[in-house]
């Protein structure tokens, strides 16, 4: 700030994670972004939240704090599904553990509302995000309120942030109060409705019903979809939480102005040698594209980024791998382009999206523009040839189901853009698992592995598909993760990675796990909820590794 000349920052945003100016990290975005519209940000990264210090080295904002958990929910990052702390931070430097706290954003709002009373508060982030309304906590094992009123803040961004956190920021640069704001893409506290807002069912009615809660849940959901999107409200007592409708969704000239901001690509150089885990995963890695249209019931992003896909331009994407290629640590290759599903990249509705957002489910939907999927290969195909590169590979994942529907794109993936391993995540095989989870069955996945085995032998490449599978998922039984097992059995495959089913905050099958019924259907969904059962079911997984 001395340097700069600056007495004081306009805003100053609160982060969990350790300070990486790359734009795969929700903090440095959002700090570029509003340093380009012509703010003054102030970063303070993992501040020690036992002691005023750290909150008080900027001094006081002139708009607002921005607190965020970081880039994952801040109980996922402490502990796993089975409640155990886990060994490694993968945002902090070292990987060390203890350097945020449980819910960073209850607690940071918490310490700069003691020392700052009269300044906002803004949360953003996913772990906020995720818990903008009334939803079920796994780790409490029962519904909390929004975490707006939680933890205290004057405001709540949900999804990218990129459009309202610059929407509110020249509303009270212009003199307007957080009282004021009708703001797409944020959350608040109001004592009266809106007209025309659609009433969610009351944080008291939730808390004492299932039935109603599952009624707030499939309302929600109705109504966050970008295209037919309304305001919603949820009462509690005689104050609303006003939740208004998602942003316009990005261009791609706004998606370019974004990723073509001035990063520097590296960590904040007090950090010295330490080595921060995810920075060393994502380095390589370009963010094509976001949102994700597969929609999947115990998938957060279709809830945080949008089912509708959001691009950057080929050239702007070609931008960024030049100037990664001339960074000290660059040794060659683009380990990713991609994004939730890396052949979404480019692919649109051809009649501007429904009221459902099943576009691959039961099937892949005839309005889906399945060929844009070349626009994807051939950005992959230009990649390669950019000065400094020696590979590009594809590590985000893809959608099987939807890749089979564009040969010549199906056939660059595997032949030209496959590392030896690729990623694919069929979940489950079970006709009755997958229909719950929103994902295609097994023989789906059957017929990909058939093309993937040919096309390898045709390009004279040993490779390999590394499926991923989930165990514990609402509607999965001892029966069928046998079945599971015994189809890997079969083909010899010995798993490395699965999941066992994580409930976080405001996913459909979240919701299921809590009430046992699905929020959309009202269909009864069993669920296995012991320790004992979830770790029988993620054994079978691992035959190789347990007598099963």
């Amino acid at each position: 700030m001395k340097q700069r000349g600056w007495d004081q920052c306009d805003v100053i945003i609160v982060s969990g994670d350790a300070y990486i100016d790359h734009p795969s990290f929700g903090p440095a975005i959002i700090g570029r972004v509003l340093e380009n519209a012509g703010f003054k940000v102030g970063m303070i990264a993992q501040p020690d939240w036992k002691s005023d210090s750290d909150f008080l080295k900027l001094g006081k904002p002139k708009l607002f704090f921005a607190v965020t958990a970081g880039n994952i929910d801040s109980m996922v990052s402490h502990y796993t599904v089975n409640r155990k702390k886990r060994r490694q931070d993968l945002y902090s430097p070292g990987g060390k553990m203890g350097l945020r706290p449980n819910r960073a954003s209850i607690v940071y709002t918490g310490k700069l509302k003691s020392l700052f009373n009269k300044v906002p508060v803004v949360l953003g982030g996913i772990e906020a995000s995720l818990r903008r309304i009334a939803h079920y906590d796994y780790w409490d094992d029962k519904l909390r309120r929004s975490i707006l009123l939680d933890a205290k803040a004057d405001l709540l961004i949900y999804g990218m942030g990129e459009k309202p956190v610059i929407g509110v920021a020249r509303l009270l640069q212009e003199g307007k109060t957080i009282e004021d704001l009708e703001v797409p893409g944020t959350v608040s506290m109001s004592k009266s409705i809106p007209k025309n807002a659609e009433q969610l069912p009351s944080w008291e009615n939730v808390n004492n019903d299932k039935k109603a809660y599952n009624q707030s849940v499939a309302l929600h959901y109705k109504y966050r979809n970008p295209h037919f999107s309304k305001t919603v409200v949820q009462s509690y007592g005689n104050r609303h939480l006003i939740h208004f409708p998602p942003p316009p969704i990005m261009s791609e000239k706004e998606m370019d102005q974004v990723y073509a901001l001035p990063y520097t690509y590296s960590p904040h150089p007090a950090y010295g040698k330490q080595i921060i885990p995810a920075y060393e995963q994502i380095f390589g890695s370009i963010t094509s594209h976001r949102g994700c249209f597969g929609n999947c019931t115990f998938c957060a992003i279709t809830a945080h980024q949008g089912s509708a896909i959001q691009s950057r331009s080929a050239s702007n994407i070609k931008n960024e791998i030049n100037k990664i290629s001339h960074h000290t640590r660059f040794k060659g290759t683009i380990t990713d382009v991609g994004g939730p599903s890396a052949n979404m990249y480019k692919v649109a509705c051809r009649i501007g999206g429904c009221k459902t957002m099943d576009c691959l489910f039961p099937k892949v939907c005839k309005h889906l523009q399945v060929e844009k999927q070349e626009d994807y290969v051939n950005l992959l195909h230009d990649a390669v040839k950019i000065k400094g590169i020696k590979h590009v590979f594809i590590a985000s994942g893809l959608r099987h189901d939807l890749l089979l529907q564009n040969k010549k794109a199906l056939k660059a993936a595997i032949q030209n853009f496959t590392g030896g391993h690729l990623k694919i995540a069929p979940e489950h095989i079970e006709k009755e698992v997958t229909d719950i989870m929103n994902k295609p069955d097994g023989d789906i996945y059957f017929a990909f592995e058939k093309e993937f085995e040919k096309l390898s032998r045709q390009a004279n490449k040993k490779q390999y598909l590394v499926p991923y599978f989930i165990s514990g998922h609402p509607g999965s039984t001892l029966e069928s993760m046998k079945n599971v097992r015994d189809f890997l059995k079969k083909r010899g495959q010995k798993l490395q990675q699965a999941a066992d089913f994580y409930p976080t905050p405001m996913t459909l099958a979240t919701a299921m796990y809590y009430t046992g019924y699905h929020p959309l259907t009202g269909e009864k969904v069993y669920t296995a909820k012991t320790y004992e059962e979830k770790q029988k079911q993620m054994h079978l997984i691992f035959w190789h590794k347990n007598k099963s």
